[in-house]
């Protein structure tokens, strides 16, 4: 069977598992609150979901940090992005923390001419 988690067992003794995992969610991650507030607030302001830009802003604000950007200049360049480009940034920016097998993307419908399809033969 072709997977694509690999096929490399490891031989952990139950200790060594319950370790690992006790060190699940043990990294504090902090911002200024103003931060948080502006950032998510610019994309609720946006027509996002209370869960959808909280979730973004806590990548963005973790982009911006490893990045050196002060959060509110982010902030300002992304108020000058039309609402189908910024859809396109924010996606290019959500797709890099995920893994390849499940990228964000989206469809732009193209209206054909109905008239014209229909009298062509294949």
């Amino acid at each position: 069977m072709n997977n694509n988690l690999g096929t490399t067992e490891l031989d952990l003794t139950p200790t060594q598992i319950k370790h690992f995992f006790n060190k699940f969610y043990t990294d504090d991650v902090s911002f200024p609150c103003e931060e948080i507030d502006a950032i998510i607030g610019f994309f609720q302001k946006r027509n996002f979901d209370t869960n959808s830009a909280s979730s973004t802003a806590i990548v963005l604000l973790n982009q911006a940090r490893a990045d050196g950007v002060d959060v509110f200049t982010l902030i300002d360049t992304l108020k000058t992005l039309p609402s189908m480009q910024l859809n396109q940034v924010i996606a290019q920016i959500l797709n890099s923390y995920r893994e390849p097998t499940s990228l964000l993307g989206y469809r732009v419908k193209v209206n054909d001419n109905v008239y014209e399809s229909r009298n062509i033969l294949v």
